[in-house]
């Protein structure tokens, strides 16, 4: 079988990977943030507990935990036959099936580096993955909403000498490729990898160009899955729901599949997060925690069917990806009967989280506090000042779980990182008297109208409290006298009536809103542009406006 030439304890250098300070790396090893293990041993040890236990569910399918390891190690001597070695990068672009998992442990079973791919993506986004990794496999399906993926394998391959293997599944997971993989010997479960080496490329949430490649090591990592575990209730007994892309940080490690498997819980794949897709799957299995994004939460809320089924066994609901309104937050609880807890983090590493106890005030206004007792935060002004405590700010980070630079960029490290480390989110946030964080907004989404901000999150709260609006998104347009104005996209419920823009504006003056944050136009949409893993593309929005 052809596995690496280093030896077991030898370093992997990745060409383009940011490495840490030796002395701060010293530091987060000797206080226990990282430790000697990689991202494969807490599932075999899971399996080694659990091997008849029921660990992940999909559809028709389900596998053990004996039957999950078992395929993961044939996969792995595959992939080793094909040639695919310790440190060679692998682009998995796969839909929520258990293959996507199958073939993530198998690469860390041989070293390799998988590239999380959102199964939205298409040639444009594969392709600049494929050059940027220099990616020496391509695993997919042969179709996925209607796209010929399959072809675009065949194109990759043709285009890129680099990209040696194209492995092609059935559009449900399966088939002849995979099939060939599993015939082969199993390979023995043991380290071929090191703590420090690179485990996974993520892709960054980022709404403007190519997404970036963010290097994760198994120590960042998995430092992130075990604070998620306790603060996010998981256990043996928790049965958990994945409705969002399974590439997503938030389905991978936060707790994701990742803590799920790691204490020998359940994991379940839905589709999509639709209610008519979601509820019967929380009524069968009976799920007792999700983490999902704002966009489905109001999806949930708004509809008829949860009258219908029986959700009782969902515990826990966490919100992520983006921030969940007030309005919303508030409706979390009665209508749905679960614990809110909200989160704020980003593929680049930062994780917080509310405490599932925290008290009620905070569920519904802040995003949590930071789940590492390494991380460190600043709050900035504009000129680059420390603010008070309840001041907005600019958020920078760093820490065990934040990378100290993207993969093979730069010039882009110049711009998003100090010199000495910190990591510029992007985000605006507030910190109250015990660290919790209250997101406000995105620097480059904040509208400068004449001179005043605004922040969109704040308008889009007060119009949600409108009884006719299902769903809104406020974005700043070009405009030649005031630099910006303030546009609202509104989704309706149905049978809302008549709503126009004097009807918003009428119902914000009432509410308090200052007038110069009303929007100045407002157009009532069907659904928002999205990206590739479910956050509402303001990009977009402000681009049609």
């Amino acid at each position: 079988m052809s596995l690496a030439p280093l030896g077991p304890r030898d370093p992997l250098v990745l060409e383009g990977f940011v490495p840490y300070p030796e002395d701060l790396a010293a530091h987060y090893r000797s206080a226990g943030y990282w430790t000697d293990q990689t991202m494969a041993e807490p599932l075999f040890e899971s399996a080694a507990r659990l091997p008849d236990k029921t660990a992940i569910v999909a559809g028709e399918t389900r596998r053990t935990y004996g039957e999950l390891t078992g395929r993961i190690l044939r996969i792995a001597a595959g992939l080793s036959d094909l040639g695919v070695r310790r440190g060679d990068r692998v682009v998995v672009h796969l839909p929520n099936i258990p293959e996507f998992v199958e073939f993530v442990y198998a690469c860390w079973e041989i070293g390799a580096v998988p590239v999380f791919a959102p199964a939205a993506h298409r040639r444009t986004e594969i392709e600049h993955f494929v050059r940027v990794a220099e990616a020496s496999a391509y695993v997919t399906v042969s179709r996925h909403d209607g796209a010929d993926l399959a072809a675009l394998a065949a194109e990759l391959k043709e285009a890129w000498p680099v990209l040696r293997h194209t492995i092609v599944l059935d559009p449900q997971g399966g088939g002849e490729a995979l099939e060939r993989l599993l015939a082969s010997e199993p390979l023995p479960h043991e380290r071929r990898a090191v703590a420090s080496d690179v485990a996974l490329l993520q892709l960054s949430g980022g709404t403007t160009g190519q997404p970036k490649m963010i290097p994760h090591t198994h120590e960042t990592y998995l430092h992130s899955v075990r604070q998620s575990i306790p603060l996010c209730g998981i256990s043996e007994s928790t049965v958990q729901l994945i409705a969002v892309p399974v590439c997503h940080s938030m389905s991978a490690r936060s707790p994701g599949f990742l803590g799920v498997l790691a204490v020998g819980g359940t994991v379940v794949l839905a589709p999509n997060g639709s209610p008519d897709s979601v509820f019967p799957l929380i009524e069968e299995h009976r799920i007792t925690q999700s983490s999902v994004v704002p966009p489905i939460v109001l999806a949930w809320l708004n509809s008829s069917l949860k009258e219908r089924y029986d959700l009782s066994s969902l515990e826990s609901l966490h919100v992520g990806g983006a921030r969940l309104s007030a309005e919303a937050a508030r409706r979390v609880r009665p209508e749905l009967d679960v614990v809110l807890q909200q989160g704020f983090g980003m593929a680049e590493g930062l994780v917080n989280y509310n405490p599932l106890d925290v008290d009620e005030e905070r569920s519904l206004t802040c995003q949590g506090r930071p789940i590492s007792p390494g991380d460190e935060l600043l709050v900035l002004d504009d000129e680059g000042n420390e603010v008070p405590r309840g001041t907005p700010g600019h958020l920078l980070t760093r820490g065990p779980t934040t990378i100290r630079g993207y993969f093979r960029a730069p010039e882009q490290n110049a711009r998003s990182f100090t010199e000495d480390g910190f990591y510029r989110t992007g985000d605006i946030v507030q910190q109250d008297e015990l660290g919790y964080l209250s997101v406000v907004g995105r620097s480059k989404d904040q509208i400068n109208r004449g001179g005043e901000k605004v922040a969109p999150e704040e308008v889009e709260n007060f119009i949600l409290g409108h009884p006719a609006v299902y769903d809104a998104s406020v974005v700043g347009v070009e405009d030649r006298l005031l630099g910006e104005r303030v546009k609202a996209y509104v989704i309706l419920r149905q049978d809302a009536g008549k709503v126009n823009l004097g009807v918003i504006r009428g119902y914000l003056r009432e509410r308090g809103l200052a007038a110069y944050k009303l929007p100045d136009a407002l157009e009532i949409v069907t659904e928002f542009p999205q990206t590739a893993i479910g956050k509402v593309s303001k990009r977009l929005q402000r681009a049609q406006a």
